[in-house]
């Protein structure tokens, strides 16, 4: 199935199985996912399996500050890539379609990812 790594943040390095469920992302301490976040709404992000396309799906729950989905901004249900970036507050999640035996395996996986996407600075040429 798919997982949820909190990649920036507090929880950084926590990862939540999805399953084929709906799964509500916030501050609320009655969530699966809360996230102590005062830029995060109380019930902020929901993320739900499709039964009929198969897909995952991203909701913004009328949070105040929104929900970024690789830097965009999303207005309506919108369906979630593998190693897709989402910003809700100032916390970033790591949405991947892999799931995972443990901690470790999930946070090999995060390392991975940020490599890959890890800005590199070049040395100025000489003028």
């Amino acid at each position: 199935m798919a997982s949820i790594i909190i990649q920036t943040g507090q929880r950084q390095g926590d990862y939540y199985p999805l399953g084929q469920r709906t799964t509500i992302i916030g501050r609320d301490e009655a969530l699966t996912v809360q996230i102590k976040d005062p830029h995060i709404s109380r019930k902020h992000l929901k993320i739900r399996y499709d039964t009929e396309s198969k897909d995952y799906k991203a909701t913004d729950l009328n949070s105040t500050n929104g929900v970024l989905i690789n830097g965009n901004k999303i207005q309506v249900e919108t369906t979630l890539c593998d190693d897709d970036l989402i910003t809700i507050g100032l916390t970033t999640l790591l949405f991947t379609l892999r799931d995972f035996d443990d901690a470790k395996s999930a946070l090999h996986h995060l390392k991975t990812i940020g490599e890959r996407t890890r800005i590199t600075m070049y040395p100025k040429k000489p003028m």
